[in-house]
């Protein structure tokens, strides 16, 4: 069990690490869209390497600003966009002393409650220090969840506090949303000018230069967008740990991610803003490039890993008559299992354990 501790601790330990590099590399993606609307810009590499020299102080301090502002403001900008509105004492008093006794377990300062009106299951935290912290949830995820499973999620969140994921998280949305809107503004630019450049142009040396910058511009967006992925992929599963140290119940974890499954899309919510929830449905690839692991992968590390159970049956009836995946995740989450740890529908017999 203490090395069991100590690897969970190790780990959040290293991605903290590895999070400060990728907010690093984003604000290096800052520098190469500079580099490449000046190539752009200039067509020229000479002039392009000259003026970016000059800029690079202003770049900096323009970046810093950016995300010096949305610190202050990120949990007001992120409740606009998402249409939460404060939580009193006295609106559910029941959720605050649930917040309220998980955080004095662990020592940590109680965050703020928000609510979005939404029939989606699903929570996100906000905010970069104790003043801001904030905690989300939905109408729908407590009309749906029953105590323990509200509690479970409430713990995933607090623990992305506790690990920082929070503020790295919204480091990362700033940086990236500012990336995007260059290369969105550039490559809207460009089609409106419908600029042609034929080979035998007698500025040929220029017009390689602007297909160069457009392929950094391009090349950056990308990257921004995978930094982002990167950032939040990998720390759900840290979350669902977290969750389950701080109760003591990966069951009800498991069986509050079999309930959000496929329910957790907040309808006029933006990407950025639902890439910090609790869980982000994939839309088409699969999980391929989505900002959380699949329900199935979460499930079966927190039985294989926390000593949790499958539910006896789906722990809800689909949403539409034509949604019958549950049974299928539920059996496909135990297929990795061990024989011997398999009951009806995967369940692992005896009690559980925790972290």
């Amino acid at each position: 069990m203490v090395g069991q501790a100590f690897g969970l601790y190790s780990h959040m330990r290293n991605n903290r690490i590895r999070s400060r590099f990728l907010i690093a590399g984003l604000f290096a993606l800052v520098y190469l869209m500079t580099w490449g609307l000046l190539l752009m810009a200039l067509g020229s590499f000479e002039e392009a390497g000259r003026q970016f020299l000059a800029w690079l102080p202003f770049v900096t301090l323009g970046a810093g600003a950016w995300v010096f502002i949305a610190f202050r403001i990120n949990v007001g900008l992120i409740g606009a966009l998402s249409g939460s509105q404060g939580l009193s004492r006295d609106d559910n008093p029941k959720l605050y002393r649930m917040l309220e006794n998980l955080c004095i377990s662990r020592g940590l300062s109680v965050p703020k409650l928000a609510i979005v009106e939404s029939e989606a299951l699903n929570a996100f935290a906000s905010g970069v220090n104790d003043k801001q912290f904030t905690v989300t949830v939905t109408s729908g995820l407590l009309a749906q969840l029953n105590d323990a499973e509200v509690e479970a999620v409430l713990a995933h969140e607090l623990t992305h506090i506790r690990n920082g994921d929070v503020r790295l998280m919204i480091i990362a949305v700033v940086i990236a949303g500012v990336i995007s809107l260059l290369g969105e503004v550039v490559f809207r630019g460009i089609a409106r000018r419908n600029v042609r450049m034929s080979s035998g142009d007698s500025r040929k040396g220029g017009g390689i230069a602007i297909l160069i910058g457009f392929a950094v511009i391009a090349l950056a967006w990308f990257l921004a967008v995978v930094v982002r992925l990167s950032l939040s992929r990998s720390r759900e599963y840290l979350a669902d740990a977290g969750a389950v140290e701080l109760t003591k119940n990966p069951d009800a974890m498991i069986s509050a991610l079999l309930k959000i499954a496929g329910r957790a899309d907040i309808e006029g919510v933006p990407s950025g803003v639902m890439d910090m929830c609790f869980e982000n449905d994939p839309d088409g690839f699969d999980d391929l490039f989505s900002t959380h692991p699949s329900i199935t992968k979460r499930v079966q590390a927190l039985v294989e890993m926390a000593g949790g159970r499958m539910p006896d049956m789906p722990p809800h009836p689909p949403r539409v008559a034509e949604r019958q995946d549950l049974p299928t995740m539920v059996e496909e989450s135990a297929a990795g299992l061990d024989p011997a740890l398999r009951g009806p529908w995967g369940q692992r017999p005896g009690g559980s354990a925790s972290l």
